[in-house]
C-alpha cells in the first residue's frame, strides 16, 4: 500500500474577528496577511509556516456532531501550537505586548526553556526555546 503524501501543512483558528486575530499574530509573530480568499477568511506566512484565520462568532456550534459551541474565553485543547524562537525573552515580550497571556514559564538552560501562553482568543500556545550550549 502506497503511503499518503501532503504538499504542505497549515493550522486554522478560529477568532471572533478577524481583524483583531491578524493584528494579534502579525504584532506578536511577525506574520503577514497573504491572502483572503472569502469574507471572514485570512491566510497569513511567517517563514514557511501558514496560519488560517477563521472568523466565527462566539456561541456558533462548532460541528453537526456536537453540541460543544466555540467559546474564546481561555480554554483547554489537546491541540495548541508551538513557536520555536531563538530568543525566549524577547519573543515572550513582543506576544505580551501584542495581547497574549503568560500562565507559566520554564527555564531550564540545559533541556530548553518554555512559555506557556494564550492568545487574546483564549487558544493556549507555547513559545519554545532550544537549550543554550556553552561556546567552544
Amino acid at each position: 500500500m502506497q503511503e499518503q503524501s501532503f504538499k504542505s501543512i497549515s493550522v486554522s483558528v478560529d477568532v471572533p474577528n478577524i481583524e483583531d486575530g491578524i493584528a494579534f499574530y502579525s504584532q506578536a509573530f511577525g506574520f503577514t496577511k497573504v491572502a483572503t480568499p472569502a469574507p471572514g477568511v485570512a491566510v497569513l506566512r511567517a517563514g514557511s509556516a501558514s496560519l488560517c484565520l477563521l472568523e466565527k462568532a462566539a456561541g456558533t456550534s462548532s460541528s453537526p456532531a456536537t453540541s460543544e459551541r466555540r467559546r474564546y474565553e481561555r480554554h483547554w485543547t489537546p491541540v495548541h501550537l508551538d513557536f520555536h524562537v531563538e530568543d525566549l525573552k524577547a519573543a515572550l515580550t513582543q506576544a505580551l505586548k501584542a495581547g497574549a497571556k503568560q500562565e507559566q514559564l520554564f527555564e531550564h538552560t540545559e533541556h530548553g526553556s518554555a512559555a506557556f501562553c494564550s492568545d487574546p482568543f483564549g487558544h493556549g500556545f507555547c513559545l519554545l526555546e532550544g537549550p543554550q550550549t556553552p561556546e567552544r
